[in-house]
């Protein structure tokens, strides 16, 4: 890895792992579904005008079906149940048990008909890693918090789903365009839900809070998402992958340093279990050797999918 490279990869794993706490301090004034359209208005308002400018929305918007899917499965869902989620449990715990999307993926494999080439890997990552999450629930979160677990849930099997939906319907479109267009409709969906669940609001909250939800749209957002473009440039789509297993030490530090959130023997026990699970259940059976006949099918991860650069956002 080139140093450009190493500098994309430390940026980027910093970017996706402090959204956990910048939602915990956001939602201590903002209602879930206010969190969701600032955060996302904002973004939007970096990278639409990109997209535009690259010609990279209309071929978005002509496929609107699967985007409309997308946006729903990846961002409009999968938010506004992680801010519920937020405003009950530690964001340390969030941030480990959303590490545990590789094993809802593998599921989704599974319902879908498109895991194949299983491993013993692959089947020892899943144990690890459900024994990972169950350290986790059953140790650091209390009864008052099951329906924070259960939010989680949907935001989890949004993250896992929603790959998939790119994979297969939206794979060729430009991956900017993609997520400018999903930030720009989660915005524009969220303003009607905002008038009516909450109201209008009555002035703006207070300078931390703002600047959480700038942090979360230009950093964790805007920038994390052309971070990625960058870094999938340097080190391949593949090796990019591994920034996922970056993404909850930082959630786990930032919420210890900033908010004092306590780490204990189960988070740290956790913490492995979910990451040792999420790299085994990722990782690909060595390719046979190479023989003469007709070219190989494209390369596909344990979810079916083909190997190539993510467009989700966090």
């Amino acid at each position: 890895m080139s140093r450009r490279a190493a500098w994309i990869f430390v940026t980027l794993g910093i970017a996706w792992g402090i959204p956990y706490l910048l939602v915990k301090v956001a939602v201590g004034e903002l209602s879930p579904t206010e969190l969701v359209l600032a955060r996302t208005a904002l973004g939007a308002a970096l990278l639409l005008p990109v997209a535009l400018g690259r010609g990279q929305v209309l071929p978005v918007l002509r496929r609107w079906r699967p985007v409309l899917l997308y946006v729903v499965v990846e961002i409009a869902l999968p938010w506004v149940a992680l801010n519920h989620a937020e405003q009950t449990l530690p964001s340390s715990t969030t941030g480990l048990l959303i590490a545990a999307v590789p094993l809802a993926g593998l599921a989704v494999a599974f319902v879908t008909g498109r895991a194949e080439r299983l491993a013993a890997a692959n089947w020892a990552g899943l144990l690890l890693g459900l024994l990972g999450v169950g350290a986790l629930v059953g140790f650091e979160v209390d009864g008052g918090d099951v329906p924070a677990v259960l939010a989680l849930l949907v935001t989890v099997a949004g993250y896992a789903v929603g790959p998939a939906i790119l994979a297969r319907a939206l794979g060729d479109l430009p991956g900017l365009g993609v997520v400018a267009v999903s930030l720009t409709a989660t915005a524009l969906a969220y303003v009607p839900v905002v008038l009516l669940v909450d109201g209008v609001p009555q002035g703006l909250p207070s300078g931390r809070v703002v600047a959480s939800v700038v942090v979360l749209a230009v950093v964790c957002t805007a920038a994390a998402f052309l971070l990625l473009f960058a870094l999938v440039g340097e080190i391949g789509p593949v090796r990019a992958t591994t920034i996922t297993y970056v993404n909850p030490a930082v959630a786990v530090v930032a919420g210890a340093v900033v908010l004092h959130e306590p780490v204990t023997v189960w988070t740290v026990v956790g913490f492995v279990l979910v990451i040792a699970g999420s790299v085994l259940v990722n990782r690909r059976p060595a390719p046979p050797a190479p023989s003469a006949g007709p070219p190989s099918a494209p390369a596909v991860d344990v979810t079916g999918a083909p190997v190539q650069s993510a467009g989700a956002t966090r």
